[in-house]
């Protein structure tokens, strides 16, 4: 038995009657938006209804995970689990043709009426067990998106998930491919707090699932273990990220992602989550360990043989007409490219403006010592692209992190010397590249190459507020970014506040340009109002003030700072908030690193001395801390310190001091805890000045 929706079948014939599994009157609501309401006007409509089930079903970004593939009009494809048709938009404007399974006819009909005009459609109602045997043998393309993980309830017995994929297997054409998204059970999100996508409950997965049930995610290693009990040889992993969902962007063994790439992570939409700490920072050290495909979020797996893409990042958070994926590619031969796409229709002539774009910069800085990434205009299928050389080397703004995280302040600010005079060639020239900043520089020895620059025009814009802008947006990227010396960059720029209150209101503008209307994710999730908890914050309410106001002591002989060497003075305090010691440490010691408590407070010295000399705490190279030194009016030598962080340290480097056999530091300060949010609030308002003309706090 078949029904017709608009061109869509429906093939009723292992339909049990009714539906299992719901979502309840939100599937009735769904299915009344997607009857009235065109696609175009779904993302008013998730912005408008807050729901997360809304947004799940009808988001556009969730065709990302399967737009990349290289999926022909002349294919074939069979998605198992179509559900409310996510993905089925996305596969039958690509494919020749598209079969549907999913066991609900309420979901089926949603997917139906929502793509109503693809006649290459047919949805198949039933459990997938009863409509798999009467399907073909030969689809190009076998699809599970968020659906592996229900094989035990799909398919039962003991081994369900090696029996799921032999039964798919005998449904693939020769040469085709089985593409597999799910969540990786050991996922940096779930460690960093977030429930558990399935059961809705915290570790669940990490701790392998103690209370049961029939859902199961796996690790990268599990995931091969099935595919070789299935005897499948050609198999390849992408990392879409933040996860398969609502991916931005899919990463490869032949392309993972560098230090400060992983920094949208707040993107769980459905549930409260707790937050255990910063995930970008605990990315970039995964990231550089080589851990990425340990720790991915999610997996997507491709059986069959390699695609040629090794990247793909989708600009889908804009106006219709800039909406864009960019791929980097490697051809049989093994040289890779990096192409530009639009998304959508109205993105075509952006598309092609890049073309045109990299004409008139090479033209601007010709004899510079900056170069242009050479872009060629190409067209596939009667889309056009723009396609770029892939250049090797290193984003400028990783090797001005580096700068920071070893304190080498000279060197931040010799490369942004060197930035300023690269990119200001020529500025006088009627044509510039607005998004001049940091990341889309690759510095290779002494080659600097700006590799993006969609966002040229044919205009005269000062070298100054180019560097503003790259400034802006790379310390708001991160929040240790933060110690950056502002004051010092904007003399150099010799930017006055009535300019930098024009250059932020130029940013605002610039921002609505390209986004439009539309609403970014983080946006939408703090739309529906998924509380963030931060337990490190219940702990410190409830500790006794008396417990964390203890001073460690840290020696560094060569070996770094250790926490089994360290220890406690005893007898600190001579009085309430008063400390009042000595240090007594061997010629041995290099840096001497001194905890002032374990808990955001304030410490205001009243002396630091080594052998009877002043500590020069103005000089960084001699002391530094992580905390926020105010100026005082009792001069250089007796300021207070803001500490916004539960391990507040200040470190002194003896070895350039008048070190000796045996040593003495002496201690005088006063210590008092604060709330974190109190101390990063303070932390603000010391930033009134360069750091308020930048962010406009004034």
């Amino acid at each position: 038995m078949t029904e017709t929706i608009g061109k869509v079948t429906l093939n009723l014939d292992k339909y049990p009657g009714e539906d299992y599994y719901c979502d309840g009157s939100v599937e009735d609501e769904i299915l009344e938006i997607v009857k009235k309401y065109s696609t175009v006007e779904y993302d008013r409509i998730i912005a408008e209804r807050k729901s997360w089930p809304i947004l799940y079903h009808l988001s556009a970004l969730r065709e990302n995970i399967v737009d990349f593939l290289p999926i022909k009009k002349t294919d074939k494809v069979l998605e198992v689990g179509s559900g409310c048709g996510a993905i089925t938009g996305a596969l039958s404007r690509k494919a020749g043709s598209v079969t549907c399974v999913d066991l609900s006819k309420k979901r089926s009909l949603i997917n139906a009426y929502r793509h109503s005009e693809s006649e290459n459609v047919t949805i198949h109602i039933g459990n997938f067990t009863d409509v798999e045997p009467d399907l073909p043998a030969d689809y190009d393309y076998i699809c599970l998106i968020g659906v592996f993980e229900y094989g035990q309830a799909y398919i039962g017995g003991s081994t369900p998930y090696e029996d799921f994929l032999k039964i798919l297997q005998k449904h693939l054409a020769p040469g085709g491919r089985i593409v597999i998204a799910i969540e990786n059970k050991y996922g940096l999100k779930y460690f960093a707090g977030c429930k558990e996508d399935h059961l809705g409950d915290w570790f669940s997965g990490i701790e392998n699932y103690p209370n049961g049930g029939v859902v199961r995610t796996f690790s990268r290693k599990k995931l091969e273990k099935i595919f070789d009990a299935c005897s499948v040889g050609e198999r390849s992993f992408y990392y879409p990220y933040p996860d398969y969902k609502f991916m931005t962007t899919v990463y490869s063994d032949a392309y993972l992602p560098g230090r400060g790439e992983l920094s949208n992570n707040l993107r769980n939409f459905d549930r409260d989550r707790m937050l255990l700490f910063d995930e970008k920072s605990a990315f970039d050290g995964i990231v550089e360990e080589g851990l990425f495909s340990v720790f991915s979020n999610s997996y997507m797996a491709i059986i069959g043989k390699p695609l040629e893409l090794n990247y793909a990042r989708y600009s889908n958070d804009r106006a219709e007409e800039f909406r864009i994926r960019t791929e980097i590619l490697t051809d049989t031969e093994g040289k890779k490219t990096v192409r530009k796409y639009p998304l959508t229709t109205e993105a075509e002539a952006h598309v092609r403006h890049m073309a045109e774009a990299y004409e008139k910069l090479k033209k601007r800085y010709a004899g510079s010592r900056l170069d242009v990434n050479v872009c060629h205009p190409g067209e596939e299928d009667g889309i056009p692209y723009a396609e770029f050389e892939f250049v090797s080397g290193r984003p400028l703004s990783e090797l001005m992190d580096e700068c920071l995280d070893r304190q080498d302040i000279e060197g931040f600010h010799s490369l942004f010397a060197e930035y300023l005079e690269r990119v200001g060639f020529g500025e006088e020239v009627p044509v510039a590249d607005f998004d001049l900043i940091f990341a889309n520089i690759l510095v290779d020895g002494d080659h600097w190459t700006l590799i993006d620059y969609e966002w040229t025009f044919d205009r005269v814009i000062d070298t100054k507020a180019l560097a503003f802008r790259a400034i802006y947006c790379y310390v708001l990227e991160n929040e240790r970014r933060n110690a950056l010396e502002l004051d010092r960059i904007l003399d150099r720029l010799d930017i006055t506040e009535n300019e930098a209150r024009q250059y932020r209101e130029q940013e605002r503008e610039f921002q609505k340009y390209v986004t439009g209307q539309k609403l970014s994710m983080g946006e939408i999730r703090n739309l529906l109002g998924g509380e963030i908890y931060k337990p490190t914050e219940w702990i410190g309410r409830f500790r006794q003030s008396e417990g964390e106001l203890r001073v460690q002591i840290y020696e560094d002989k060569g070996q770094g700072f250790s926490e089994e060497k360290s220890y406690f003075p005893e007898n600190v305090y001579v009085a309430e908030k008063e400390a009042e010691f000595t240090v007594k440490f061997d010629g041995n010691v290099h840096y001497l690193r001194l905890d002032p408590a374990m808990c955001s407070c304030i410490c205001k010295i009243r002396e630091l001395s080594m052998n009877g000399q002043p500590v020069p705490l103005q000089d960084k190279k001699v002391f530094t801390t992580n905390g926020k030194i105010l100026k005082s009016e009792e001069g250089a030598d007796h300021p207070s310190v803001i500490f916004a962080t539960e391990d507040p340290n200040m470190t002194i480097r003896a070895d350039v001091l008048n070190r000796q056999a045996e040593n003495t530091l002496s201690v005088k300060m006063e210590i008092v805890q604060i709330p974190q949010a109190m101390a990063k609030d303070m932390m603000g308002v010391e930033k009134k000045g360069a750091a308020a003309w930048v962010f406009g706090q004034r």
